[in-house]
């Protein structure tokens, strides 16, 4: 759990990953615990909104609880938003990692999981980012406005779209021949895939901590 003073949790962080779609960012995270790049973590469950979502297929193929929570099963909003709240405490998770999950997130889960949700952003926010600005269309608009340098970000979730506190930003060049789809690749290689196992791992082992609405990354201990 992520502690205001960024005391490290006991025991492996318990992870739950949440995604909508091929679940790339997710098995970057599968791949950094199993190497050893994010250390102190487990993965303790993935959800999806979509029950064709690639990404359940890669849970399976690794041996995490899986399952699917979609609007599209429930009457109203307020019974799905009460259900997936309940499918991610069933998971008892210390953090919750957004890794491409395209369903607003509701205030009650938010609340609950304060400093303790974390979001992937294929831009550097503030830039190309907000209400409707997500996947490839995040691409289309750095390369409508002429951006030379776009990234990605790690960001807390508030009940805002893409206002939490910044956690983590990489550049990535942005090049005059780009099309949407291979900057999208390049920000996903050289980006994401990068920033998410960093901040997982940095959480794990008490390194952060929020102040003010801003993150504060602690300077690793000296072991003697």
């Amino acid at each position: 759990m992520l502690e205001k003073t960024g005391a490290a949790v006991k025991g492996p962080l318990r992870v739950v990953v949440m995604v909508s779609g091929g679940g790339t960012n997710l098995q970057a995270i599968i791949d950094s615990v199993k190497d050893g790049t994010i250390t102190n973590t487990q993965i303790v469950g993935v959800i999806s909104n979509n029950k064709n979502a690639y990404a359940l297929k890669r849970a399976a193929e690794n041996r995490i609880p899986s399952s699917c929570v979609s609007p599209k099963d429930f009457e109203s909003r307020s019974i799905f938003n009460e259900k997936l709240l309940e499918e991610v405490d069933s998971y008892r998770p210390d953090l919750v990692v957004l890794a491409g999950f395209l369903v607003v997130i509701p205030p009650e889960m938010i609340r609950k999981y304060e400093n303790r949700i974390i979001n992937i952003h294929p831009s550097l926010i503030p830039s190309f980012c907000g209400k409707g600005c997500y996947g490839l269309k995040v691409h289309e608009a750095a390369l409508a406005r002429g951006a030379k340098v776009s990234g990605a970000t790690v960001h807390f979730v508030d009940e805002g779209t893409d206002t939490g506190p910044i956690f983590l930003q990489k550049a990535v060049e942005v090049r005059q021949d780009d099309t949407p789809e291979l900057l999208q690749r390049r920000v996903m290689e050289q980006a994401e895939w990068q920033l998410l196992p960093r901040a997982i791992d940095l959480i794990a082992n008490g390194r952060v901590k929020v102040e003010d609405n801003r993150t504060v990354i602690l300077e690793q201990q000296k072991t003697e």
